[in-house]
């Protein structure tokens, strides 16, 4: 193994798997409905709500380099199936706007059970909660290692912690700042288009951000599901890509990443690496690899 990895405690982070796409799914067969009805609703407790100022002012004052950008707000999915059968022909993601701020006061504050509404139904469950849709790579090597990376102190969360490389579809990227076209349906399907190649272009972006491989070394991402980490209701999408380069190479490029400060180390592992890995995850990333071994039972035949 190459950069050595700690072995982790035996006792996975808790995850729930609100996706599971285990032969893949192309940009073809993911859409997006995009809409205010999405939205976050903001709590009943006025108390409560301004608390979310109150830890947003806390937290850049002890790091100012937190930005309060938008993102774009998971509120639930529809399936659609191949026939009879439980395999996934196609989903359409349900996405309203947030923004890091909220995201911070409401899944990252201390009281954030206190947003959750008792309901078997995530989308009034978590109606109070900013939930920003996430997204992380599995990302393989030519040498059949996974890419894994140890986060800074610099991050807003989970520092020091092991992840898939990864962030968040952002909606600046293609333009939205704000729910302002909607009215207009034939403006509405664009958006909704754009949205949607956004969910497959962010994360090659990512991954060249916070790696430093070229883009044109990927292959095209390939959906498996979304996972949300039960500790603060956290969604985050993940794809499976494949990268042209080995180990190596990849760890000097490394050297220059983009965003290579959001991480202190880049580890290349195996599968059984990984797995002994995921107790030191967040849920939600510990949940990306539970997707990845589902896709390669699929690929396997298991």
């Amino acid at each position: 193994m190459e950069n050595a990895v700690p072995r982790s405690p035996s006792s996975p982070p808790s995850y729930k798997l609100l996706l599971k796409c285990p032969s893949g799914l192309s940009p073809a067969q993911v859409s997006v409905d995009f809409s205010e009805s999405y939205d976050r609703i903001p709590h009943p407790d006025t108390d409560l709500e301004n608390t979310i100022s109150e830890i947003w002012e806390r937290r850049i004052s002890e790091n100012p380099s937190l930005y309060d950008g938008q993102k774009f707000r998971h509120r639930g999915l529809v399936l659609y199936k191949h026939g009879d059968s439980n395999q996934v022909s196609h989903v359409c993601l349900q996405l309203g706007l947030t923004d890091y701020r909220t995201f911070v006061g409401t899944n990252l504050n201390p009281l954030w059970e206190k947003f959750l509404v008792p309901s078997e139904d995530d989308s009034i469950r978590c109606q109070h909660t900013s939930s920003p849709l996430g997204n992380g790579a599995v990302v393989e090597t030519a040498d059949k290692k996974i890419i894994v990376l140890q986060r800074s102190n610099n991050v807003g969360e989970f520092p020091g912690h092991f992840v898939f490389p990864g962030g968040h579809p952002e909606p600046h990227e293609i333009g939205i700042l704000a729910h302002q076209h909607e009215k207009d349906s034939t403006d509405l399907s664009h958006i909704n288009q754009r949205v949607s190649q956004e969910m497959f272009d962010s994360i090659i972006r990512e991954v060249v951000e916070e790696t430093g491989v070229p883009a044109p070394s990927l292959s095209n991402p390939v959906f498996i599901g979304i996972s949300r980490r039960e500790l603060n209701v956290r969604p985050t999408a993940f794809f499976f890509i494949r990268c042209n380069l080995e180990s190596g190479e990849i760890q000097q490029l490394y050297c220059n990443a983009q965003d290579g400060y959001e991480s202190t180390q880049l580890y290349f592992v195996t599968r059984g690496e990984l797995e002994n890995l995921t107790s030191k995850m967040p849920g939600c990333h510990a949940g990306g690899y539970a997707l990845y071994a589902l896709m390669l039972e699929a690929l396997n035949g298991i």
